[in-house]
């Protein structure tokens, strides 16, 4: 019997896939370092932050308890993205026993593509959530700008950015952990909120590094002690997340639940088949998730200067 593509495929598809995999494995997961990862089964998922209830009163003797009213205030959805890419060999590479050499070139060329984009998506909240942006804006379930200094709550705004956006150095910084202390929830009762870990571009890896690491201040002649060093306030350091696309921004993740999130609805899977028409034989990688935030005290994000 005459070997058909059909079996072409399944002999080499296995190869194609374990190569795929470690090609893949290769690429930082850089999404990993902002976002919580939940599963998912649905074409899209949705979360209601809820407002809680405000300071408790004191009863007078005697008295009758007062009563509260809890409510929904905004709701944050996911949007499942279906993200996928192929390549085809031709016929003629077949019979030309060019196969195996450019199929191997592909499959490492597609990994990089699909954990590129994922990588892409993963920062696109932050790109598009600074204050400044207004053209294809990241947006918080209240519809304000990710980091804004206006977050309507039913006790008032809320901000999870400075007043003043200012480059990343000990002021700035110092400014920011202050602002995230002084987080309310809906009803604006102190959460008592701490910075854990600080994102930023490549270009502000170096004074990450300085403001983060130093026995001393920096970028003053005054002996003075680091107090962000010394008192551990970002007590997991940075990560540099290259693609970030302003070099002055930074960000630092919150110890506030459900923040940043990711949705994997469907998990990386891979695939190949023979066409009959045209004898090519066609590899495809396919991928669902969702990047976005709930609850956007989880993140405190400056543009910059």
């Amino acid at each position: 019997m005459a070997i058909s593509r059909a079996q072409l495929v399944k002999e080499l598809e296995p190869g194609l896939n374990a190569l795929f995999g470690l090609e893949y494995k290769r690429y930082d997961n850089q999404h990993a370092e902002i976002y919580t990862t939940e599963s998912s089964d649905r074409a899209f998922e949705e979360e209601v932050m809820l407002s809680g209830f405000a300071n408790a009163d004191v009863k007078a003797e005697g008295a009758g308890v007062s009563y509260d009213d809890a409510q929904e205030t905004y709701t944050a959805r996911y949007t499942m993205e279906t993200i996928a890419l192929a390549f085809a060999i031709t016929e003629e590479a077949i019979e030309d026993n060019l196969y195996d050499r450019l199929s191997s070139r592909y499959t490492k060329a597609l990994a990089r593509s699909m954990s590129n984009a994922k990588q892409v998506k993963a920062a696109a909240p932050l790109n598009n959530g600074l204050p400044s942006v207004t053209t294809g804006k990241f947006t918080s379930g209240d519809g304000a700008n990710l980091f804004s200094i206006s977050h309507s709550t039913i006790a008032g705004n809320v901000k999870n950015t400075l007043t003043t956006q200012a480059d990343l150095n000990e002021t700035s910084l110092e400014q920011s952990l202050i602002d995230i202390a002084a987080l309310t929830d809906e009803r604006g009762l102190r959460i008592a909120a701490k910075g854990v870990k600080m994102i930023v571009p490549s270009a502000n890896q170096f004074n990450a590094e300085r403001i983060l690491k130093s026995q001393g201040r920096t970028q003053t002649a005054d002996n003075d002690i680091n107090a962000i060093n010394s008192m551990g306030m970002i007590p997991q350091g940075y990560r540099v997340n290259n693609f970030l696309t302003d070099p002055d921004s930074f960000y630092i993740i919150t110890d506030v639940p459900n923040g940043m999130k990711m949705f994997s609805r469907t998990p990386l899977t891979t695939s190949m088949e023979g066409d009959f028409d045209t004898g090519n034989v066609r590899y495809k990688a396919r991928e669902r998730y969702a990047f976005g935030c709930s609850d956007f005290r989880g993140i405190f994000g400056v543009e910059g200067a």
